[in-house]
């Protein structure tokens, strides 16, 4: 586990195996590197002169022998155009940094790049989004090899950040101790997401939301069965499980950090642990990565992890529907028609889009609530993938305040989102002959129709979904979970926790 923590004082005088300064783009020395420079009688202006270092973002040179200083060797950090630096080009800066560190045998660091003035970033953004970076750039999932990676004889293993107020340490220990939380959450729902299908089933992610409350004991989690759920009429999510061995399971995890009476705000996570497509079975190429198809499930455990071990004065419903969908004679068949717990009818076009049918009968259930509001995330769409790419998620919404909010989280939290439309005219595509709607509305605006499918089991409160078909997961030589949403969620719930506590002031 990698320790973080704060300090201040001048930079020649940090005992350490590495001091990190930053160099902007013309070779221009950050006031760290500055005075490095003079108290080494400019030794970094020889160096950048030399040409060994321009400052383009993401560079780093590692120096040894700086005279006069007593840190053991300085890293220079390239960190592009000063005007144009923000907290994406701090983090890409910060990710080379540790890099560059992590696999030199340096067990321990100083860093002066929280010091720098980063356009429109407040200094709990720029701690947060350092070590967010930082945990993210050194995790590795690889529990199950039986050869672990060898990975560096002395890794990276404290981050010590300087402030350059020191009035500000009190309030950064504070934010130190948040984005701990934020990442341990975000590495909660990877580990999760990491995990195969014949690990990761409905039962096992069930065990692991229960075995939670033993480190976290606000934390109170029930698990709804089979029966329990046929006694409710969840007939849309129990669809989905026909044709698995493995029973589903909806896991409920509550965090009551506020008054009883404050309604709560509920996440919904779609949780299919494995997604063969059903009856409408998928092609063969890249089904492995249907493992995935729990990624909302896991953020919203990882988020759930995050509200509790920061203790937020908030009350935290979450809700994960958690199936596994296969073909075999008991199947869901398209053309079926099922009664989901809202008492509307649905007809099954397609066993693919099993991930609505799980979520409609959660967002009915989150209505007993009597919520704040609700904000659904799943891996829903691939047509999400093909209008967005995998930068942001998509966000739609029945309020825009809501979205609004979840906007501005993200560009907070770097944890991007965008918003589509949610218009009524897309409501025509999900008409069907034989019940109160199809579950999909064909191939035009597919991410913007399957929202349209849900809202009509949101219609008595503030509801958000995230679609993070594209950002749930990396492909390639770095495929594997990226644990988002868990970040912007954690950021949004943060701001509505702030806010609660003013009101009452």
């Amino acid at each position: 586990m990698l320790e973080f923590s704060v300090k201040s004082g001048a930079p020649e005088k940090q005992r350490t195996a590495c001091l990190i300064v930053g160099v902007f783009e013309s070779r221009r020395l950050t006031p760290a590197a500055e005075t490095i420079d003079r108290a080494s009688e400019g030794f970094l202006t020889a160096v950048t002169r030399r040409g060994d270092m321009d400052g383009e973002i993401g560079d780093t040179l590692l120096l040894h022998g700086v005279p006069n200083i007593q840190a053991d060797r300085v890293l220079l950090v390239g960190l592009g155009k000063e005007r144009e630096l923000d907290i994406r080009g701090l983090v890409k800066a910060t990710r080379a940094a540790v890099e560059a560190l992590h696999h030199r045998g340096t067990s321990e660091c100083v860093s002066h790049l929280t010091e720098i003035d980063i356009r429109g970033c407040s200094l709990e953004q720029v701690l947060r989004q350092s070590i967010v970076s930082i945990e993210d750039t050194l995790y590795r999932f690889d529990e199950l090899k039986t050869d672990k990676e060898l990975g560096p004889r002395r890794p990276l293993r404290k981050v010590t950040f300087i402030l350059s107020n020191r009035k500000d340490l009190m309030e950064a220990e504070r934010h130190v101790r948040e984005a701990t939380a934020i990442s341990n959450g975000v590495r909660v729902a990877k580990n999760l997401a990491n995990r195969p299908g014949n690990l990761l089933t409905p039962t096992t992610m069930a065990d692991y939301a229960r075995k939670m409350t033993e480190t976290h004991v606000d934390l109170q989690v029930e698990v709804l069965d089979q029966s329990r759920m046929e006694a409710l009429g969840m007939n849309a999510l129990l669809s989905v499980a026909k044709g698995s061995s493995e029973p589903p399971k909806m896991i409920v995890m509550e965090h009551m950090g506020a008054d009883a009476d404050t309604p709560p705000i509920v996440l919904v996570g779609k949780g299919v642990t494995f997604d063969s497509g059903g009856i409408s079975l998928k092609p063969g190429p890249d089904m492995d990565q249907m493992k995935f198809d729990m990624g909302g499930a896991a953020a919203t455990i990882g988020v759930m992890s995050a509200v509790a071990e920061m203790q937020l004065p908030i009350n935290v419903v979450a809700l994960v529907p958690t199936v596994e969908n296969m073909p075999d004679g008991n199947a869901l068949k398209p053309g079926d028609v099922i009664r989901s717990m809202s008492g509307q009818t649905i007809e099954v076009l397609n066993t693919d889009a099993e991930g609505r049918l799980i979520l409609c009968d959660a967002l009915t259930y989150a209505g007993r609530y009597k919520p704040q509001a609700v904000i659904d995330l799943a891996t829903l769409t691939g047509a999400c993938l093909i209008a967005l790419g995998r930068v942001p998620s998509a966000v739609l919404s029945n309020k825009d305040a809501l979205a609004n909010e979840l906007i501005q989280a993200g560009e907070n939290a770097n944890d991007r989102v965008w918003q589509l439309p949610l218009w009524d005219e897309y409501q025509d595509q999900l008409k069907s002959n034989f019940a109160d709607m199809a579950n999909i509305g064909g191939r035009e605006g597919g991410t913007i129709t399957a929202a349209a499918f849900l809202s009509r089991f949101t219609r008595e409160y503030d509801w958000a979904h995230l679609d993070i078909a594209g950002t749930a997961w990396k492909v390639g030589d770095a495929k594997g979970a990226t644990g988002r949403p868990v970040a912007l969620l954690a950021e949004f719930l943060m701001k509505r926790a702030e806010q609660a506590s003013v009101g009452k002031k």
